[in-house]
């Protein structure tokens, strides 16, 4: 009887060296209590910063400083959604440089342990393939795409917001490309803006605007800009569909080189919506990261 007991509080012990080690090694661990804000540094030439510690970080909500409880500078995970304009525009060598594109970022650039959604807008959207993993099974899953019809962007990033509510990351990502403006959603813009703020995925958009375009359909970075920059993501404008590889290697460049930061707010959730800033103490640095989110009451 007396061996048994010692073998069970061996067990135990075992147990406890273990999940020591897992505290240890694991990067970044989220709490419910925990508010998680993921942030990219760049200086004054748009380069992106890394090797900064949790003291080289303020945050304030509401103007309020908050204490950092949580950070990791490592590459964590992320879940990240890809949506692809496949309206009329887009047909011919737009959309097989497109295709390109999109097979080099999944089958190259991002990592085994991510997962990602795609899918494809015209007049409206439609999900070609939901959460994967490993990205590099989604090579060649536009391969029969046929582009048609209007663009409705504001109506996709609306719609696929909701997948990001069953994620396995706490990081998160979408990467929206189109050549073309916004000619069929049912939502406008602030309607779309306000679905994405309540969301704390990152928006990246690259808008193909050739010189060439024609100005009643060209692509609107300004209406981008409202979007990604709410997020902490950015729009890069580019003059061809060529262009697509190299942007979206610098989107997987700075997915490589985020930071994550938590923190427990001073104040109980009550709905409101609460802005976030996010500061680099020292040098000429420039954080992005969300500029807000709702602090809704979660059931435990």
């Amino acid at each position: 009887m007396t061996r048994n007991v010692r073998l069970g509080a061996g067990a135990v012990l075992c147990i406890l060296a273990t999940a020591a080690m897992l505290a240890q090694t694991t990067p970044f661990r989220a709490r419910i209590d925990v508010v998680e804000v993921t942030v990219a540094v760049t200086d004054g030439g748009g380069r992106l910063i890394t090797g900064l510690n949790k003291e080289d970080f303020q945050i304030f909500e509401d103007g309020v400083e908050q204490t950092i409880t949580q950070f990791s500078d490592q590459r964590v995970p992320v879940s990240l959604g890809v949506l692809l304009d496949a309206s009329d525009s887009m047909r011919g060598q737009p959309v097989a440089d497109a295709r390109v594109a999109l097979d080099r970022f999944v089958g190259e650039l991002l990592r085994p342990d991510d997962e990602v959604f795609v899918a494809t807008f015209n007049h409206r959207p439609s999900l070609a393939a939901r959460w994967t993993t490993p990205p590099t099974s989604l090579r060649n899953v536009l391969v029969d795409l046929k582009p048609s019809g209007g663009t409705a962007i504001y109506d996709a990033l609306a719609e696929t917001a909701k997948l990001f509510e069953r994620r396995a990351h706490v990081r998160a990502a979408t990467v929206v490309i189109s050549d073309g403006a916004d000619t069929a959603s049912e939502r406008s813009l602030y309607q779309a803006v306000d679905v994405v703020r309540r969301s704390d995925a990152f928006v990246y958009a690259v808008a193909i605007d050739p010189v060439d375009a024609r100005q009643s359909t060209r692509v609107n970075p300004d209406a981008l800009r409202e979007i990604t920059g709410l997020t902490g993501g950015y729009t890069e404008v580019v003059r061809s569909h060529a262009d697509l590889g190299p942007a979206t290697a610098r989107i997987a460049d700075e997915l490589n080189k985020q930071y994550m930061l938590g923190y427990s707010s001073t104040r109980p959730p009550d709905g409101s919506w609460r802005p976030l800033r996010v500061r680099v103490r020292q040098g000429e640095y420039y954080a992005r990261a969300r500029r807000g989110y709702f602090a809704e009451a979660i059931s435990r």
